[in-house]
């Protein structure tokens, strides 16, 4: 316990370091700064609030210890009895809170995301079903009260998506969403099967943090850019003028295209925001590699090779394979997603205890 105390109290000298800076006129007037050093502050603030909740009941639990040691009345004693238990038991709680409030942070959970979900196996079936999860997505972000953007659409023959990024910004979106990497798998009957057979087709999420400038520095030199006309359902703009733009990062090999916006400028822009979203995923994938063997383990490391959850149709159910749970198929699709994503964060706080446990030893 002495160890927690510790680690509070150091936690406690840097917000109260972050309070004085941000009292300063002089660092927040850069706008920079003041997002930084606020960002930092909402991070700390609900672990600060619980040790000073931790401190009163330490208090408090000391008056009542102290009653019993000095007290000879009976009525006294027998309150004080009742209410040490109910401190002690509300300290354990709180003893809990406090120990998930100090394990790692991932320092992407307040960022904002870009979704890539590409059809993999299965043809139109794959396609379709990317458009699925598409709209599970759009649906769970609206609920949430999170906005979405479509960044760069490539439509599959028969409906769905063969690729489609979008942009989601909210409240700590990627602290919710990043459990959503991986392989998607798909088992129904096509509306194209004439026999009724189960076809089994995926589909691949990637959930990549936005990145800004400051996180990726895009050297002009290092970026073939082209033009192409913008393919459409017509219109003034469509087919006519060059608007769309194609980027290949030549030290990666990435290559991004976007059509969606109406001007070429605008194209560009977007353009490079999905490729700079893509060069700080491969980043972050490689920091992640580099770590311990418990931090590999982690659930939604982002591994896009791993079969996370299979949508079974026949069955009327979803089964996340990672946590070995159950869920109602149609529920999710229409975006129910917070049972799901609150399973993820539990799986990963105690997998992330027990690895601190083991290191403590």
């Amino acid at each position: 316990m002495d160890e927690l105390v510790a680690k509070l109290e150091d936690l406690q000298a840097a917000f109260d370091d972050l309070e004085k800076k941000l009292a300063d006129p002089e660092i927040v007037s850069n706008s920079d700064n003041l997002k930084r050093l606020s960002r930092a502050r909402k991070q700390l603030l609900s672990t600060v609030e619980a040790y000073a909740r931790w401190k009163e009941l330490v208090k408090q639990i000391d008056g009542a210890q102290e009653i019993l040691r000095t007290e000879s009345d009976k009525e006294l004693r027998e309150m004080a009895e009742s209410e040490l238990s109910m401190l002690k038991s509300q300290q354990s709680t709180l003893n809990d809170e406090l120990r998930l409030s100090l394990l790692p942070k991932d320092p992407n959970d307040e960022k904002d995301i870009m979704v890539e979900i590409r059809a993999a196996s299965g043809g139109d079936e794959a396609s379709i079903f990317a458009g699925d999860l598409f709209r599970m997505y759009c649906k769970y972000a609206d609920s949430v009260g999170w906005t979405t953007e479509m960044a760069s659409a490539n439509g599959g023959e028969v409906g769905g998506y063969k690729e489609i990024i979008v942009n989601i910004r909210g409240d700590s979106v990627y602290s919710k969403l990043k459990f959503e990497s991986g392989v998607h798998r798909v088992q129904r009957v096509p509306a194209t099967e004439a026999q009724g057979r189960v076809h089994t087709s995926t589909a691949t999420v990637a959930i990549m943090p936005e990145a800004d400038e400051v996180d990726v520095q895009l050297d002009e030199r290092d970026l073939d850019i082209s033009t192409m006309r913008s393919g459409g359902a017509g219109g003034q703009n469509v087919n006519k003028v060059e608007t769309a733009v194609r980027i290949v990062h030549r030290p990666s090999g990435l290559m991004v295209a976007c059509s969606e916006e109406r001007s070429q400028l605008q194209n560009k822009e977007r353009a490079k925001q999905i490729l700079r979203a893509k060069l700080y995923k491969i980043e972050v994938e490689a920091r992640q590699k580099a770590l311990s063997d418990a931090k590999r383990s982690q659930v939604g490391t982002g591994d896009r090779s791993e079969k996370i959850r299979t949508y079974n149709f026949k069955d009327n159910r979803v089964t996340d394979h990672r946590l070995n749970m159950n869920f109602a198929l149609q529920s999710i699709l229409d975006g129910d997603l917070d049972k799901v994503i609150e399973a993820c964060i539990h799986d990963e706080q105690k997998r992330l205890l027990e690895a601190e446990t083991r290191t403590d030893e």
